[in-house]
Protein backbone atom coordinates (compact mmCIF):
# COMPACT_ATOMS: atom_id res chain seq x y z
CA UNK A 1 0.00 0.00 0.00
CA UNK A 2 2.48 2.47 1.16
CA UNK A 3 4.37 1.81 -2.67
CA UNK A 4 1.58 2.87 -4.50
CA UNK A 5 0.95 5.83 -2.48
CA UNK A 6 5.19 6.83 -3.21
CA UNK A 7 4.12 5.97 -6.90
CA UNK A 8 1.71 7.71 -6.98
CA UNK A 9 2.73 10.68 -5.92
CA UNK A 10 6.05 10.66 -7.61
CA UNK A 11 3.96 9.85 -11.04
CA UNK A 12 2.10 13.15 -9.89
CA UNK A 13 4.80 15.09 -9.44
CA UNK A 14 6.42 13.61 -13.00
CA UNK A 15 3.12 14.94 -14.46
CA UNK A 16 2.93 18.51 -12.59
CA UNK A 17 6.30 19.33 -14.13
CA UNK A 18 5.75 18.46 -17.71
CA UNK A 19 4.14 22.17 -17.64
CA UNK A 20 6.18 24.66 -18.75
CA UNK A 21 5.86 28.21 -20.65
CA UNK A 22 5.73 27.84 -24.87
CA UNK A 23 8.13 31.03 -26.25
CA UNK A 24 5.10 33.53 -25.61
CA UNK A 25 5.29 33.23 -21.85
CA UNK A 26 2.27 31.69 -21.76
CA UNK A 27 1.81 28.58 -19.53
CA UNK A 28 2.10 25.37 -22.03
CA UNK A 29 -0.83 23.26 -20.17
CA UNK A 30 -0.85 19.28 -20.55
CA UNK A 31 -3.45 17.20 -20.41
CA UNK A 32 -4.54 15.88 -16.88
CA UNK A 33 -4.84 20.23 -16.71
CA UNK A 34 -7.10 20.72 -19.52
CA UNK A 35 -9.01 17.97 -18.13
CA UNK A 36 -9.38 19.58 -14.48
CA UNK A 37 -10.18 22.85 -16.37
CA UNK A 38 -13.08 21.04 -18.27
CA UNK A 39 -14.83 19.75 -15.16
CA UNK A 40 -14.69 22.66 -13.87
CA UNK A 41 -16.25 24.57 -16.25
CA UNK A 42 -19.39 21.84 -16.56
CA UNK A 43 -19.44 22.64 -12.75
CA UNK A 44 -17.20 25.30 -10.78
CA UNK A 45 -18.49 23.47 -7.23
CA UNK A 46 -17.37 19.76 -8.09
CA UNK A 47 -14.92 18.66 -5.52
CA UNK A 48 -11.82 17.76 -6.08
CA UNK A 49 -12.04 14.33 -5.16
CA UNK A 50 -15.07 13.93 -8.03
CA UNK A 51 -12.18 15.82 -10.16
CA UNK A 52 -9.30 13.30 -8.96
CA UNK A 53 -11.69 10.05 -9.89
CA UNK A 54 -12.14 11.86 -13.44
CA UNK A 55 -8.65 12.87 -14.25
CA UNK A 56 -6.40 9.77 -12.34
CA UNK A 57 -4.81 11.90 -9.64
CA UNK A 58 -5.54 12.51 -6.05
CA UNK A 59 -7.67 14.81 -4.23
CA UNK A 60 -4.54 16.83 -2.95
CA UNK A 61 -3.06 16.99 -6.06
CA UNK A 62 -6.13 18.09 -7.99
CA UNK A 63 -6.24 20.76 -5.34
CA UNK A 64 -2.26 21.66 -5.97
CA UNK A 65 -3.32 22.18 -9.83
CA UNK A 66 -6.19 24.20 -9.48
CA UNK A 67 -3.99 26.37 -7.30
CA UNK A 68 -1.25 26.57 -9.98
CA UNK A 69 -3.60 27.31 -12.39
CA UNK A 70 -5.42 30.08 -10.91
CA UNK A 71 -2.14 31.49 -9.81
CA UNK A 72 -0.95 31.36 -13.30
CA UNK A 73 -3.98 33.46 -14.49
CA UNK A 74 -4.77 30.16 -16.71
CA UNK A 75 -8.56 30.47 -14.98
CA UNK A 76 -10.64 32.10 -12.70
CA UNK A 77 -13.70 30.14 -10.43
CA UNK A 78 -16.06 33.06 -9.99
CA UNK A 79 -20.10 33.09 -9.64
CA UNK A 80 -21.60 34.40 -13.01
CA UNK A 81 -24.26 36.62 -12.33
CA UNK A 82 -27.58 37.57 -14.66
CA UNK A 83 -26.98 41.52 -14.50
CA UNK A 84 -30.53 42.63 -14.69
CA UNK A 85 -31.24 40.33 -11.57
CA UNK A 86 -28.21 42.30 -9.31
CA UNK A 87 -29.43 45.36 -10.35
CA UNK A 88 -27.47 46.50 -14.16
CA UNK A 89 -30.33 46.99 -16.31
CA UNK A 90 -28.06 48.48 -18.57
CA UNK A 91 -24.97 47.30 -20.73
CA UNK A 92 -23.39 47.82 -23.54
CA UNK A 93 -20.58 47.14 -25.81
CA UNK A 94 -18.65 50.14 -26.69
CA UNK A 95 -16.33 50.54 -29.73
CA UNK A 96 -13.72 52.86 -29.15
CA UNK A 97 -11.46 55.15 -31.83
CA UNK A 98 -7.86 56.29 -30.60
CA UNK A 99 -5.16 58.33 -31.45
CA UNK A 100 -1.90 57.30 -30.44
CA UNK A 101 -1.00 54.88 -27.59
CA UNK A 102 -3.88 52.10 -27.64
CA UNK A 103 -3.09 50.05 -24.99
CA UNK A 104 -2.47 53.13 -22.47
CA UNK A 105 -6.55 53.61 -23.71
CA UNK A 106 -7.03 49.98 -22.76
CA UNK A 107 -5.36 49.99 -19.59
CA UNK A 108 -7.57 53.48 -18.46
CA UNK A 109 -10.66 51.54 -19.23
CA UNK A 110 -9.71 48.52 -17.42
CA UNK A 111 -9.68 50.14 -14.20
CA UNK A 112 -13.13 51.40 -14.33
CA UNK A 113 -15.13 49.66 -12.21
CA UNK A 114 -17.91 49.33 -14.84
CA UNK A 115 -16.07 48.03 -17.61
CA UNK A 116 -15.84 44.79 -17.86
CA UNK A 117 -14.21 43.06 -20.90
CA UNK A 118 -11.39 45.13 -22.72
CA UNK A 119 -9.94 44.08 -26.04
CA UNK A 120 -7.57 45.85 -28.30
CA UNK A 121 -8.93 44.69 -32.04
CA UNK A 122 -8.02 45.18 -35.51
CA UNK A 123 -11.03 46.85 -37.78
CA UNK A 124 -13.35 49.51 -37.33
CA UNK A 125 -12.37 49.91 -33.51
CA UNK A 126 -8.94 50.03 -31.85
CA UNK A 127 -10.87 48.93 -28.46
CA UNK A 128 -13.86 47.04 -27.56
CA UNK A 129 -14.99 47.40 -24.26
CA UNK A 130 -18.21 46.08 -22.36
CA UNK A 131 -20.08 48.24 -19.90
CA UNK A 132 -22.51 47.22 -17.20
CA UNK A 133 -24.26 49.83 -15.37
CA UNK A 134 -27.36 50.54 -13.14
CA UNK A 135 -29.31 52.84 -15.60
CA UNK A 136 -29.42 54.75 -19.19
CA UNK A 137 -27.94 57.47 -16.93
CA UNK A 138 -25.35 56.01 -15.44
CA UNK A 139 -24.14 54.81 -19.16
CA UNK A 140 -24.35 58.05 -20.75
CA UNK A 141 -22.18 59.58 -17.46
CA UNK A 142 -19.43 56.46 -18.38
CA UNK A 143 -19.27 57.08 -22.09
CA UNK A 144 -19.34 60.97 -21.91
CA UNK A 145 -17.63 62.01 -19.26
CA UNK A 146 -15.18 59.12 -17.98
CA UNK A 147 -14.50 57.34 -21.62
CA UNK A 148 -14.63 60.33 -23.87
CA UNK A 149 -12.91 62.64 -21.61
CA UNK A 150 -9.71 60.30 -22.07
CA UNK A 151 -6.96 61.76 -23.75
CA UNK A 152 -6.16 59.86 -27.24
CA UNK A 153 -9.82 59.03 -27.16
CA UNK A 154 -10.94 60.01 -31.13
CA UNK A 155 -14.64 58.61 -31.09
CA UNK A 156 -16.96 55.76 -29.07
CA UNK A 157 -19.98 54.07 -31.18
CA UNK A 158 -22.48 52.13 -28.56
CA UNK A 159 -24.05 49.53 -29.06
CA UNK A 160 -26.95 48.99 -26.17
CA UNK A 161 -27.81 45.35 -25.30
CA UNK A 162 -31.47 45.39 -25.57
CA UNK A 163 -31.51 41.42 -25.09
CA UNK A 164 -29.07 39.15 -23.41
CA UNK A 165 -29.40 35.53 -25.72
CA UNK A 166 -26.51 33.73 -24.79
CA UNK A 167 -24.09 34.31 -22.28
CA UNK A 168 -21.45 31.12 -21.23
CA UNK A 169 -18.21 30.29 -20.81
CA UNK A 170 -17.91 26.84 -22.05
CA UNK A 171 -15.80 27.35 -24.82
CA UNK A 172 -13.76 24.12 -23.57
CA UNK A 173 -10.32 23.39 -24.28
CA UNK A 174 -10.00 23.11 -27.90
Amino acid sequence: MHSEVVASRSAEQRDSSRESRNGNGTPQLDAVSLAIIQQLQEDGRRPYAAIGKAVGLSEAAVRQRVQKLLDQGVMQIVAVTDPLTVGFRRQAMVGVNVEGDVEAIADALTDMSEVEYVVMTAGSFDILAEIVCEDDDHLLDVINKRIRALPGVRSTESFVYLKLKKQTYMWGTR
